[in-house]
Formats: structure tokens, C-alpha cells, sequence
């Protein structure tokens, strides 16, 4: 019996030790990455000049004509969980120089053991290297890691992310301490770096709740969405269930489709048919989950370094991945453009809020007499606004769209903290050098950032404006001002 035994576990090694030989020789033959660098022009030398000057133009439009607006009416008080103006972006936020100077942000989200870790670590060509990103069978990311460019290769901690202004990253403080032990970022010379910057996302454990992680994962999760420009959902063609934190995590897409790429990663490991089954069980599994005519795209490839397995097909897989590689060429060759997107939307939130803060300021100026009480005045104005044609007479006056103006609710807890008395109208709201806020912020919306768009699609150095040359010597025009 004991001799049996022994024979067993003799050939139970040999077993093992052939199938080692095996893996070694599937996995020591490297796929050729060559696509990777043609498909995203990384040989190719950037025209740093020109953008660094639109950039430049930028900040200075935002600095100059919607800052002191911003500044003014205390925009960024705004309760940002109330307001919800724009897909992506929410009325609260505010613009800074972190956000302005950002490179486009790709964010992996998905179930765990997906391949998000490996996909990155193939896309930068980490593999075998120091500086790979730790990937296993089993849940390997329980950080969010921020993969960006620097001069050398080193880890940047949490905390000093947050407390480095020149960063995005500050807001994230507000996630607390133990958020922050759970933010890493790999700083390191890469070309693609350069470019954009990638999020790898602890992967979502459905049997795990939300407050074993020790921090809000699903708000972390928002304010990275919020931010990402190309947004990848990987899943493995063995972990299709759907449960309460995916479901979660589609609720919070919400509006983002068009930045979408749903990757079912891993095909190489199914026969054909088995994986034309799979994409059908994953459109099915999805389907309540994106309620959008179009549906987004789905990329079928297996993202590592190593190569096809074999009897599978490698055209179609090669191909699929060369598409996705387009995709994020294009959000890179487009990220100035972007920008100014950004910036002017911003700059039409902003007018917004200040064009409403002006009226309830005239509107309790209006019905104040010697003898009122201003508490019970404004809280009567701010209780129903309608009653006195708040929200109507912005309509009316200015070219607003009705589908841009904010929560009526959300000024009942700005004012709150926020008296009316410690605002001044828009129309005293101007000076003799620098102008009126309102005529600075609009002819930033309606002229100059379409002129900068203009200037970078058409590739003209773009340039300062007539009057930031000159300085025009205009005096303040006060439109507000009764006649």
C-alpha cells in the first residue's frame, strides 16, 4: 500500500512537472506589441508648443473672465449631491488649475480578477519588469492606483496626492483618511504617460459590503468617473453574474455612456462557440442595466502579453484591440479640444449662478421696507421662488436653456449658509480697469473660447485677443443698471 503511495505522488509530480513545462513554453512566447506604438503614434514628437500655449490661453480665459465670477457668488458652495446640470459633472464643482492641466484620465472598472491590472500593465509594456502591476487568480487590488507620468519611476503616497495642489487629486480628501491609505500613485517615463493617465480600481466583490472596505467605494467610485474620459468595463467571460454592486456601479454610468467600451477580456480561453454563447449572455446580463438606444461597444480580445491561444481567432481578436487602441488615440488627439468643452460649460454654469444670485438679491431689495423683517422677507422668496419669478426672469432675459437651470431646492441651503446681505447685484459688480463680471464671462462663452476651439482645429498658434492686447480702454457697460 505504502509503495502505491509513493508511486502516485511520483507520478502526480512528474504530472505537474510536464504541466509547468507547458505553461512555461505558452507563456515565455510574447506577443508582438508593435500595433500598440503605431496605433497610438507614441514615435510621434508632439507639437509641445502649441499646446502648451492653448493651454496657457486657457487658463488665462478661465482665470481672467470666470474665476471672479466663481469667486463672487461662491459658486463652489453650491450643495454638489443636489444639482446635477450636466451628465459627468455636477453644478458644485469648480474648476481648478489641477483639473485645467490634466492629461485625459482612463479608468478600469470591473468584478475582480478581470484583467484590468494585467490589460494596464500590457498597454505600458510593464510585464517582467520591477514595476508591474501585481496581478493573481485571486482579488490582488484592493487600492485605487494612479498611473501617471514622471521623470523617474517612484510611488507617491495618498495623502501627498491630496495635499499637492498642482494635482486633481485634492478633492479627494474629502473621502477621509482611510480613503486615502488606499490610494497609491506610480509616477514613471513612459511615452503613452505623456498623454493620459490611468486609474486601476479595486475589483467589485458582490458578497463584500461597502462598509467592510472602510471609506464610501461607491462615492470614490463617482468622483472617478465623473473625471474619466474613456471609461473600460472589463469582465471575464467566467464572472458574467450580475449582482447589487454592479448593478450599482451601471447606475452611477448614468450619462456617460458615450465614454464607455464594455472588454470582454480573456476570449482567447473559449472555443468560438463558446465564445459567441458568452457575448450573447453578456449583452443579456447588461441589457436592464444601459437603458440607451445605442448600445455601447464591446471589444472581444484577451489584453496580456502573451500570445493567442492556439485554434482561436487571433485576426479577429488583433483587430478588436487595434479598435480600442483607436479609441483611446482619439480621446488623446482630442483632449485640448475637451478642455475648452469643459471650461465653457463651466463658464455657463457659473453665469447661471450668478445671474440668479443677482435676481434673488433684487428681488429681497425689491420687497424690503423700513419696517419688514428681512429673515421672514428672504425666506419667503427662497421658500417660493416662483412667486416671484426667480427662475422665469432668467428665461426671459437671458439666452438660457430651461434644461440648464439648477434645483430651485439647492438655494434654500446655499443661502443658508450663505446670507443674501453678503452679496452685491451684478450691476455693481464692475470697475473701470477690469470691467463688468457679467460682460467678462460672456464674452468668454460666446467669443473667446470658440475662437481658441477655432484656433486649435484649424491649427493656428493661438494667440492673445484684440483687447488683451491692447487693452481696449473700454469703459464698463452696466446693462443692469435702470435708466
Amino acid at each position: 500500500m505504502k509503495g502505491t503511495f509513493s508511486v502516485c505522488c511520483f507520478l502526480y509530480l512528474l504530472l505537474l512537472q510536464a504541466t509547468a513545462e507547458e505553461e512555461e513554453e505558452f507563456t515565455s512566447v510574447l506577443r508582438d506589441r508593435s500595433h500598440i506604438d503605431e496605433t497610438l503614434r507614441l514615435a510621434t514628437e508632439e507639437k509641445a508648443g502649441d499646446y502648451a500655449a492653448a493651454l496657457q490661453r486657457l487658463r488665462k480665459i478661465y482665470h481672467t473672465s470666470i474665476k471672479p465670477m466663481e469667486q463672487a457668488y461662491k459658486y463652489n458652495e453650491l450643495r454638489q449631491h443636489e444639482i446635477s446640470a450636466y451628465p459627468g459633472r455636477t453644478l458644485g464643482d469648480s474648476a481648478t488649475d489641477g483639473e485645467i492641466t490634466s492629461k485625459p484620465m482612463v479608468l478600469f472598472l470591473g468584478p475582480w480578477s478581470v484583467g484590468k491590472s494585467s490589460m494596464i500593465n500590457y498597454l505600458l509594456g510593464l510585464n517582467d519588469s520591477p514595476y508591474q502591476l501585481y496581478t493573481g487568480a485571486e482579488p490582488t487590488t484592493s487600492e485605487f492606483t494612479v498611473i501617471m507620468h514622471g521623470e523617474k519611476i517612484r510611488s507617491v503616497e495618498g495623502i501627498v496626492m491630496a495635499a499637492d495642489s498642482s494635482r486633481s487629486f485634492s478633492p479627494l480628501e474629502k473621502f477621509g483618511q482611510n480613503f486615502l491609505e488606499k490610494l497609491i500613485g506610480i509616477e514613471m517615463p513612459h511615452k503613452l504617460l505623456e498623454r493620459v493617465t490611468f486609474v486601476d480600481t479595486p475589483g467589485i466583490i458582490e458578497n463584500r459590503k461597502q462598509q467592510e472596505r472602510g471609506y464610501p467605494f461607491n462615492d470614490v467610485c463617482q468622483w472617478f468617473i465623473d473625471r474619466a474620459d474613456l471609461i473600460f468595463v472589463v469582465f471575464d467571460p467566467t464572472k458574467l453574474d450580475v449582482g447589487l454592486e454592479l448593478e450599482m456601479l451601471f447606475r452611477q454610468l448614468k450619462g456617460r455612456e458615450s465614454q464607455i467600451r464594455i472588454i470582454l477580456n480573456k476570449a482567447d480561453s473559449l472555443a468560438t462557440q463558446d465564445l459567441m454563447r458568452v457575448y450573447g449572455a453578456l449583452f443579456w446580463s447588461l441589457a436592464p442595466l444601459i437603458n440607451v438606444t445605442e448600445p455601447p461597444r464591446v471589444y472581444v480580445s484577451s489584453f496580456w502579453p502573451y500570445d493567442y491561444a492556439p485554434d482561436t481567432s487571433r485576426e479577429l481578436f488583433k483587430r478588436e484591440e487595434i479598435s480600442l487602441l483607436e479609441d483611446l488615440n482619439q480621446v488623446i488627439e482630442n483632449r485640448m479640444e475637451n478642455k475648452i468643452a469643459f471650461i465653457r460649460q463651466h463658464g455657463i454654469r457659473v453665469r447661471i449662478h450668478g445671474l440668479l444670485v443677482d435676481r434673488y438679491v433684487q428681488t429681497f431689495k425689491e420687497k424690503m421696507s423700513f419696517f419688514s423683517d428681512p429673515e421672514l422677507v428672504f425666506k419667503e422668496i427662497v421658500d417660493d421662488p416662483d412667486k416671484f419669478y426667480i427662475f422665469k426672469s432668467i428665461l426671459a432675459k437671458t439666452n438660457v436653456s430651461k434644461f440648464d437651470l439648477p434645483n430651485r431646492d439647492a438655494y434654500r441651503d446655499f443661502f443658508g449658509i450663505n446670507p443674501i446681505t453678503n452679496f452685491k447685484p451684478l450691476a455693481a459688480q464692475c470697475s473701470y480697469i477690469g470691467g463688468c463680471l457679467l460682460d467678462k464671462i460672456e464674452r468668454a462663452i460666446t467669443n473667446e473660447l470658440p475662437a481658441l476651439l477655432s484656433s486649435i482645429n484649424s491649427g493656428k498658434q493661438p494667440g492673445l485677443s484684440s483687447c488683451e492686447a491692447t487693452g481696449c480702454g473700454e469703459k464698463p457697460k452696466n446693462r443692469y443698471r435702470k435708466n
